[in-house]
C-alpha cells in the first residue's frame, strides 16, 4: 500500500515541476530590474534570463529518474527487513536528545539549496527556482517520512516532517530576502571507536560496524551547525567574504533513543549503561565560506559548492555539562 502513496507523490512533484517551468521563458524586465543575483551559484557564468528548454527536460528527467530510485532502494534495502502495517503516526520527539530532527533540517535544507541551483542552471525564473528548488527539499524528504508511517517498526514523525519544512523554509525564506544564503547549515562528523567493549559492542549493534555506517547512524559522532557570512549580514568590508562564524550543535553518551538501557521482546533487560550521563553540546566556532572564492572554473564551483555544505576544521569553543572546554582543532 505505501508505495502507491510515495508514487502519488513522485507524480504530484513531477507535475509541479513541469507546470512551474513552462511558459516562463524569461524574466520580465521590471523583475529583471528589482532583483540582483549574486556570484554564488554554481554556474553564474550562465544567462539565466532564458529558460534552457534541453536543460529543462533533463533536469525534470534527472528528478523523476532520483525520486522513483530513492522510494526503490529504501523500500527494497531497508523497509523490506520491517513489517508493514497501516499508515501510523509515532512521537519520537524526544529521541537521540534531537540530534536527528537537526539531521532532518539539514538534509532538507542541503536538497533545496541544491536543487534550486540546477534550477538556475536551467535558466529558471527567480521565483520558480526558489519555490520549485525550495520545495524539493521537503520532496525527497516526504519519501522516508510517507515509508515510516507504513512501517510497523516506526511511523510518521511530525517532529522529523516539521524539520523538514524548516529545512526548506531556511533555504526559501532567505532567498527571497536576500537573493543567497548568508546564514548555511552545515554538518560534521568524525571517526568515533568505544574503548569499552560493551560500549563498541552495542554501537554495533544501533549504529552499524562499518565507518560509513557510523557516519550517518551514530548521532554521538554528528554535529550541525549554523553557519553565518558576517561580511554579507552586515555588509562590513573589515570581515573577510570568505569567512564566518559558526554556532554548532551536538549530543554524546547516547546508546538508545530514550535512554541507556535496552531490552529484548519479552522484556528482558540486555543492556544497561545508566552510569553514563547523555549530554548536550554547543560549539563556537570560525568557518571558512567556500562558495565566496572566487573562480571562472564551473567543474571548481561545483566543489565549493559541495565543501560549502560541510564544516570546516577549526578551532572551537565547547559549552557542554555547565563548563567550557576549547579545541585547538574540531571535526
Amino acid at each position: 500500500m505505501y508505495p502507491r502513496a510515495s508514487l502519488l507523490l513522485l507524480c504530484v512533484f513531477t507535475v509541479i515541476f513541469c507546470k512551474n517551468t513552462k511558459g516562463q521563458n524569461s524574466f520580465s524586465e521590471k523583475s529583471f530590474k528589482s532583483f540582483r543575483f549574486t556570484p554564488t551559484s554554481l554556474d553564474s557564468a550562465v544567462n539565466t534570463t532564458t529558460i534552457n528548454r534541453s536543460r529543462e527536460k533533463w533536469l525534470i528527467g534527472t528528478n523523476v529518474v532520483a525520486y522513483a530510485g530513492t522510494l526503490t532502494a529504501l523500500s527494497v534495502m531497508w523497509y523490506a527487513n520491517y513489517p508493514r502495517s497501516g499508515f501510523h503516526f509515532f512521537n519520537d520527539d524526544n529521541e537521540w536528545m534531537q540530534v536527528d530532527k537537526a539531521g532532518h533540517m539539514y538534509s532538507a535544507y542541503l536538497i533545496s539549496h541544491a536543487s534550486s541551483e540546477m534550477w538556475r542552471w536551467a535558466g529558471a525564473s527567480r521565483k520558480t527556482r526558489i519555490w520549485v528548488g525550495g520545495l524539493s527539499g521537503l520532496a525527497y524528504q516526504s519519501i522516508i517520512e510517507v515509508l515510516d508511517g507504513f512501517s510497523a517498526e516506526y511511523g510518521f514523525s511530525p517532529g522529523d516532517y516539521t524539520a523538514n519544512i524548516l529545512g526548506s523554509a531556511a533555504f526559501i525564506s532567505q532567498e527571497l530576502l536576500w537573493d543567497e544564503q548568508r546564514i548555511k547549515i552545515k554538518f560534521s562528523t568524525y571517526a568515533k571507536r568505544y574503548k569499552d567493549p560493551g560500549l563498541e559492542q552495542r554501537a554495533n549493534k544501533i549504529y552499524g560496524e562499518s565507518l560509513a555506517e557510523r557516519f550517518l547512524k551514530d548521532y554521538n559522532m554528528q554535529n550541525y551547525w549554523l553557519s553565518a557570512n558576517i561580511q554579507s549580514l552586515f555588509h562590513s568590508k573589515t570581515w573577510p567574504a570568505w569567512l564566518n562564524i559558526a554556532v554548532g550543535y551536538g549530543a554524546d553518551g547516547m546508546f538508545g533513543a530514550n535512554g541507556n538501557t535496552a531490552t529484548d521482546k519479552t522484556g528482558n533487560i540486555i543492556f544497561d549503561r545508566q552510569d553514563i550521563k547523555r549530554f548536550r553540546q554547543w560549539y563556537l566556532s570560525p568557518d571558512l565560506a567556500f562558495t565566496k572564492i572566487k573562480t571562472r572554473k564551473k567543474g571548481i564551483k561545483v566543489l565549493l559548492f559541495v565543501l560549502d555544505s560541510f564544516k570546516f576544521p577549526a578551532p572551537a569553543l565547547e559549552f557542554s555539562n555547565g563548563k567550557f572546554k576549547g579545541h585547538w582543532l574540531y571535526f
